[in-house]
């Protein structure tokens, strides 16, 4: 299909808005970049406590080419990564089990509220006790920060599916799971997809507030280790790494968001 100029012109400015966007977003990292690197040269702020990017640069370097730093980065990454998955299994599991069974829903809501609103931190303990000092109970502790609210989204969602749709697949002589497979999850996958762009954040807290207890391993270990002996460069650089895993897991999960958005 030939787009015409118009269309040609509409989205010429549509990139040019996203290449601003990307700049300005840059601009704005380098001067906070300058100004933190200004103010410990020029004393404003003291460089031991707040490190500096050129100091957390040179541990970089440092931790790099003793391979600990590729290390606990590493770990963070996949215990992060190993969390989610369990989180998105879980969580669209125990939501359909709660869309086919009003009665389980009726009961279990009114604790999943409550476990929702648990603070998480307060459970990393409990879990280190339960399950030991281990790759274990940091996955828990990932899992435990995403999985209530997962739940309770995607049960929400699936209850607000349209019900035209949904009434039209029992005139047809549908069932229960053709209502399921053709309109529930299909017509949800936008929402999974926004629900697993705040999880893989909800997840990286959980890892590191797990690591921060219980681990010889990890950014969150790092993170502890280096705040108790005062290499506050290493604490800094481990907290713009996290900063920086962030941001690559939430941007691979916009691009699969655009992927889907597309092809729906």
């Amino acid at each position: 299909m030939t787009m015409t100029a118009s269309q040609k012109q509409y989205l010429r400015k549509l990139k040019n808005r996203q290449r601003r966007i990307l700049a300005i977003r840059v601009l704005i990292l380098v001067l906070f970049l300058l100004l933190w690197e200004t103010a410990v040269r020029q004393s404003w702020i003291d460089g031991f406590i707040f490190s500096s990017p050129s100091r957390a640069a040179k541990t970089f370097l440092q931790m790099w080419s003793d391979g600990s730093l590729l290390l606990h980065t590493c770990t963070t990454l996949a215990e992060t990564l190993a969390s989610f998955a369990l989180v998105v299994l879980l969580g669209i599991g125990c939501a359909v089990l709660l869309w086919y069974n009003t009665t389980l829903s009726e009961v279990l809501e009114p604790y999943l509220v409550v476990l929702n609103s648990l603070p998480k931190s307060a459970l990393a303990p409990l879990l280190i006790v339960w399950l030991g000092a281990n790759l274990k109970s940091i996955i828990v502790s990932g899992i435990s920060v995403a999985i209530f609210g997962t739940i309770l989204n995607l049960y929400t969602g699936f209850r607000e599916m349209d019900p035209d749709k949904i009434r039209l697949i029992y005139t047809l002589q549908g069932t229960r799971k053709d209502v399921l497979s053709k309109v529930i999850l299909p017509g949800t996958l936008p929402l999974v997809i926004s629900n697993m762009k705040v999880n893989i954040g909800l997840c990286l807290v959980g890892v590191v507030i797990g690591e921060f207890i219980g681990a010889r391993q990890g950014l969150g270990y790092l993170i502890i280790y280096s705040s108790q002996v005062f290499k506050l460069d290493i604490l800094i650089l481990s907290i713009l790494i996290l900063c920086g895993i962030a941001m690559m897991l939430y941007g691979v999960l916009g691009l699969l968001e655009k992927r889907v958005t597309r092809g729906s």
